[in-house]
């Protein structure tokens, strides 16, 4: 049996699971904590104080022969530097004082590659079947904080997981309400270019509202507008105590609003155009993955037909695209099991 320590560090939080396993099929959790990422200085006293918790609960007092933690921004080399905290990572010095043999640093959204290997037909919803091609490439996609992306090729027997940074891409407007919604990030915002992600993700479903609203597409509901305009007054600051993404998608899921049935509609349209532009380069026939937080807590609204009707809306090559197998991932710890599996493969 191997012990195997995998975690998902991200500005906010980090999350630590000790797993048990005999093959990269059988991971036993044995113990998780999670813990606030700011309250400490550096990810190694995290880490020590986990094992320390973590050896009085299961009463194995052994040191994981395997690392692997996923972060929240680009690996180089064997090092990470996190986005919003002052961190520093680097293999061999935590190695080195954690005492663990083999530790590996990736992309969380590389892990989330990894961990669809470690997902069963419960973790997932089916958007379309398609027609799945064992040896084909793989690609995942997710909106959340931000729009991650990202594929896997096979190598031999494994498949080998690539991240990208194709979230940050130029938004492509499609139609004449997306042509307006582009002109107004580029004035409000004083920039030259608008990434997608600026539109496909959490920040993008409130700008999307921020937009109607401006353009006063619909009447605003009070309780939706209070929480934006909240959240408008904490620009700048670490920690907002409100999230206008997630309300907006709640009132549109119970359809209490109609201006936030609007965003989501236009967010979701967004979204399926997205997957489709990741489909078309990379053609997937091995499965395209929907990850993040978003798609699970709107999944209605995800499956009424309008994110597969972008998806393949792709002119010519709509025929391509109709064969490419679409799932939405469920299981929100996608990324800390394929932190497990990539510690196993070390």
């Amino acid at each position: 049996m191997t012990l195997l320590l995998a975690g998902d560090i991200g500005g906010t939080k980090t999350i630590l699971r000790l797993v048990e396993s005999s093959n990269s099929l059988g991971l036993k959790t044995l113990y998780e904590e999670s813990y606030r990422s700011g309250d400490f200085p550096d990810l190694v006293p995290i880490v020590q104080k986990f094992l320390a918790a973590a050896n009085l609960s299961t009463g194995n007092t052994s040191t994981p022969e395997k690392a692997c933690f996923a972060i929240a921004g680009p690996v180089v080399q064997n090092t990470a530097k996190l986005t919003n905290l002052a961190w520093f990572l680097d293999t061999e010095r935590l190695a080195k004082q954690l005492n663990i043999p083999a530790i590996s640093l990736i992309n969380d959204f590389a892990a989330v590659g990894y961990g669809i290997f470690g997902l069963t037909t419960q973790d997932l919803v089916t958007l379309q079947v398609g027609k799945y091609q064992p040896d084909a490439p793989m690609a995942v996609i997710g909106a959340g904080t931000g729009l991650g992306q990202g594929f896997l090729i096979k190598q031999g027997n494994q498949y080998q997981v690539f991240p990208s940074e194709g979230g940050h891409a130029d938004f492509a407007p499609r139609n004449e309400l997306e042509f307006q919604l582009l002109k107004y990030l580029l004035s409000k915002h004083d920039i030259q270019r608008a990434s997608v992600e600026r539109v496909v993700s959490g920040l993008g479903i409130t700008s999307i509202y921020q937009f109607l609203r401006d353009r006063q597409i619909d009447t605003e509901n009070p309780e939706i507008a209070q929480i934006v305009r909240s959240w408008e007054q904490e620009a700048g600051k670490a920690e907002k105590t409100v999230d206008p993404g997630a309300a907006i998608g709640s009132a549109a899921l119970e359809k209490r609003d109609r201006l936030s049935e609007q965003t989501i509609q236009m967010f979701v349209e967004a979204y399926g155009a997205e997957a489709g532009n990741l489909a078309l380069k990379l053609l997937p026939y091995g499965g395209l993955y929907i990850a993040g937080g978003i798609a699970p807590k709107i999944l209605p609204l995800m499956q009424n037909g309008s994110f597969m009707l972008n998806f393949t809306q792709k002119g010519r090559m709509r025929s391509l695209l109709e064969e490419i197998p679409v799932h939405i991932i469920l299981n929100q710890q996608v990324g800390l099991i394929g932190a497990a599996l990539s510690a196993f493969r070390l």
